[in-house]
């Protein structure tokens, strides 16, 4: 099951982390037409690939992001599944999304949880990486 496919921009740094079986990578795009240096509004896109390489199903129920600025300002946002889904896969089935996020300051970085449950009723939380969220001709790596 793959929805919303998107392709993997041109030299984009790929983040994988994997928690019992479920692999989840983002890529992340700057997008100067949404940003303005003047107005401290910098924004990035992400595209999330949640992969269940486990042997039972399993559904994504909620999210917890950590949002942390250059100015080591972190902003914590919960929610119910994510862009209005809480998707069931069952093992080697994919979901796939795009979301995005603004920032006031020209990097940072998001990390966070997702919390999944197996259709057994076991709940437990899936690490999304930490990814970098730095303008294009900055470094690329992790805060």
């Amino acid at each position: 099951m793959t929805r919303n496919p998107h392709r993997r921009p041109k030299n984009s740094p790929v983040y994988e982390a994997t928690t019992r079986g479920i692999v989840v990578r983002v890529v992340t795009t700057y997008l100067p037409a949404q940003s303005s240096a003047e107005e401290s509004r910098y924004s990035w896109a992400y595209m999330i690939e949640i992969e269940n390489h486990g042997e039972e199903a399993v559904q994504l129920i909620s999210r917890r992001w950590e949002i942390t600025d250059a100015l080591n300002r972190t902003e914590v946002v919960t929610g119910a599944g994510v862009v209005g889904e809480q998707p069931h896969l069952k093992p080697r089935e994919a979901f796939r999304y795009s979301s995005g996020c603004p920032l006031t300051t020209p990097s940072g970085e998001m990390r966070g949880t997702y919390q999944m449950v197996t259709d057994g009723g076991d709940a437990f939380e899936v690490e999304i990486p930490a990814f970098s969220l730095h303008l294009p001709n900055a470094s690329k790596t992790v805060n």
